[in-house]
């Protein structure tokens, strides 16, 4: 599994997650595991800091690791899935709006090209004019 897909699963995973944090059956004390891992990895008070070189990741990773695993087994299976179902959706979504915004960006890229390339012709052709005018 490259890089970007594992990316994208953990991303998918944390979406999951927040999904799964707001749902209406989710139990008390998943909602309180989904808190406190989000708490410590945004708090700016941690055990080991994060700007120690490589430790001070580590730790981060661990609490989440440990937090998603505990929050995998404690939340209902029924609520899970349709979480996930949901986060796959938005994907798919995100998707093709991801495309449709790249079509939209070429194309403007592609008028500023012809509209450049149109001026600047027209401006040769006026100079060549001005210069090989008879008199």
């Amino acid at each position: 599994m490259s890089w970007r897909q594992q990316a994208e699963q953990v991303q998918t995973q944390a979406h999951v997650f927040y999904l799964a944090f707001k749902h209406p059956r989710m139990p008390w004390y998943g909602r309180l595991v989904a808190a406190c891992t989000a708490g410590y990895l945004l708090s700016p008070i941690q055990l080991i800091p994060s700007f120690i070189p490589v430790i001070g990741f580590l730790d981060d990773l661990l609490v989440l690791f440990l937090g998603a695993k505990l929050l995998q087994r404690i939340t209902p299976p029924d609520v899970l899935r349709e979480c996930l179902q949901h986060a796959e959706d938005a994907k798919e979504r995100r998707k093709d709006e991801n495309r449709s915004a790249a079509a939209m960006v070429a194309a403007i890229v592609v008028a500023l090209l012809w509209l450049l390339l149109a001026f600047t012709a027209n401006g040769l052709m006026a100079a060549y004019i001005r210069h090989y005018r008879l008199p």
